[in-house]
């Protein structure tokens, strides 16, 4: 997907400020896929083994995994797509379909839970604090 998607669609616009930030997977964290990565993103990659290293299960930390990608997959896959095209489809629609205000309460939250671990130097949140 990355191969054959992703690095040529990102060849269609200007990525020179562009991270990429991925879960610490191990099919996502193969030396090939890295360095694919690295060649692509530089010191760019968040990524484990990668130039910056991410925790790889923050859920305070990793508001893509926890909120964005469980929303986008519960409507791609609520008409049980059967076909490939049809799931390319889904994807798509729901990704144009995601309002800036909803990004930005995204970021929101995760601002203040960052601000949550800073006070707490780091501890566990008692909590997850989710508001939408």
């Amino acid at each position: 997907m990355i191969t054959n998607f992703y690095i040529p669609e990102l060849n269609n616009h200007d990525v020179q400020e562009l991270w990429f930030q991925q879960d610490g997977a191990t099919c996502h964290t193969a030396r090939a896929t890295i360095d694919l990565l690295k060649d692509t993103f530089g010191d760019r990659l968040i990524s484990r083994f990668g130039p910056v290293n991410w925790h790889p299960r923050s859920c305070d930390l990793t508001p893509l995994d926890n909120f964005l990608w469980g929303y986008v997959k519960s409507l791609v896959y609520a008409d049980k797509p059967q076909t490939r095209d049809h799931l390319e489809d889904n994807i798509c629609r729901v990704i144009a379909d995601i309002w800036p205000q909803m990004l930005e309460k995204v970021i929101e939250n995760w601002t203040s839970r960052l601000d949550y671990i800073r006070a707490s130097r780091g501890s566990p949140m008692p909590e997850i604090i989710f508001k939408m």
